[in-house]
């Protein structure tokens, strides 16, 4: 009833094949190439996040173009895309990241275009934003100031009063 038709079959075509010994007689033959490297052609795997652990007390700015989870303690300023903040974790500083998950403490500025306090997190200072969530429990004693650019650390920090720099009466 039907009949198979070469048309779409892969390799010659009719009066190809009379052509073909001519077209590679005229060329020489290529080196037969070792197996591809997809290593080079496949995207980077993201590194893990960086790590500092519970027991561990920095003092002095880290700063870093990936991830890192903060466990122990920090006095200084911390840069990075994304920073979390763990439970058990204190940071006395200012903190600019793309992205922030606070579980634990800080005490400092806040700059990230999307915070986030979780119900454990405790932040003592100013918080610049493009996007932020607070949830039930959370503990903030400070300003909130959506910015387009959080980020531009010259727009923010003429932006804050002077007097905020002056220690406060308890």
């Amino acid at each position: 009833m039907f009949s198979k038709s070469r048309i779409n079959e892969p390799g010659p075509k009719q009066g190809e094949e009379a052509k073909k010994p001519e077209a590679a007689a005229s060329k020489p033959p290529l080196p037969k190439s070792p197996a591809p490297d997809f290593a080079q052609s496949a995207p980077k795997a993201k590194p893990p996040a960086s790590v500092l652990s519970s027991d561990l007390t920095v003092v002095g700015n880290l700063k870093t173009s990936g991830d890192i989870q903060i466990e122990g303690t920090v006095e200084g300023d911390i840069r990075a895309h994304l920073l979390t903040v763990g439970e058990s974790a204190t940071i006395k500083g200012e903190v600019v990241a793309d992205d922030v998950v606070v579980n634990g403490r800080i005490v400092g500025r806040v700059r990230g275009l999307k915070v986030r306090l979780t119900s454990t997190a405790k932040v003592e200072g100013d918080i610049i934003h493009k996007t932020i969530a607070i949830e039930s429990g959370a503990h903030f004693e400070g300003s909130v100031q959506r910015a387009d650019d959080p980020l531009g650390g010259a727009k923010a920090a003429s932006a804050a009063p002077a007097s905020a720099t002056a220690p406060q009466a308890e």
